[in-house]
């Protein structure tokens, strides 16, 4: 794994995952789609599961890319599938070579975080997914340093970037306008203050089971 990152690094691979590659390779992109069909569907969510599970930047140029290429209702179909794949891989793969070491090492505040992780892993794993100010690639690695079983992250991950690809699948489908006009494109203008906010309740949200449980441990006691 750390062999594949470098070397998609090394020859500059990560470089055509940018909006200037997409502007001059759209006419012969869609193209492509539009004589291969499905075949193309199955391509960009196979490409996509590897970016993720390599951890190379680019996961929410490939959503935009998508949303331009095959709609955003397809898009997010087909990223959602790339995506939980890709991050199941490395999560599976810290978990082995990785996850057991670290927990063995771990001192007393890690396991007391690993328990309170464990108990309400759906939850926490939902927040971190719908929050957009954690990086992919650390969500995918932090359950499994703490221990979280493999069906709960496929559950959390796949529930927890359906809005978050949506979003970036609309506005990719977009796209096409903006490269008529010549105009130029900014991830910054994406996620608008009321975008933020919407994100911001559902992992609020997500967060009801952990208080309902406090809350009931509390009165309990």
């Amino acid at each position: 794994m750390a062999a594949a990152i470098a070397g998609v690094f090394a020859l500059g691979l990560d470089d055509y995952l940018s909006f200037e590659a997409l502007r001059d390779n759209r006419q012969a992109l869609l193209a492509w789609v539009d004589r291969f069909g499905l075949l193309a569907g199955l391509a960009y969510m196979v490409l996509y599961a590897t970016v993720v599970a390599l951890s190379v930047p680019g996961a929410v140029f490939m959503t935009l890319a998508g949303g331009f290429l095959f709609g955003a209702a397809l898009t997010t179909v087909y990223t959602v599938i790339g995506a939980t794949a890709g991050a199941t891989g490395i999560f599976l793969i810290a978990t082995t070579a990785l996850g057991d070491s670290l927990r063995r090492r771990a001192g007393p505040g890690l396991k007391k975080m690993e328990a309170g992780f464990q108990q309400n892993a759906l939850s926490y794993l939902l927040f971190l997914r719908l929050v957009p100010i954690f990086p992919f690639f650390v969500v995918n690695l932090v359950p499994a340093f703490l221990g979280v079983r493999p069906r709960i992250y496929l559950l959390g991950t796949l529930l927890g970037i359906v809005p978050g690809t949506l979003i970036y699948s609309v506005v990719g489908s977009g796209l096409g306008k903006i490269f008529e006009r010549g105009e130029e494109f900014s991830l910054d203008n994406v996620l608008t203050p009321e975008i933020l906010a919407g994100l911001a309740a559902l992992a609020l949200l997500s967060m009801i089971p952990v208080v309902y449980k406090f809350l009931r441990k509390r009165a309990a006691s």
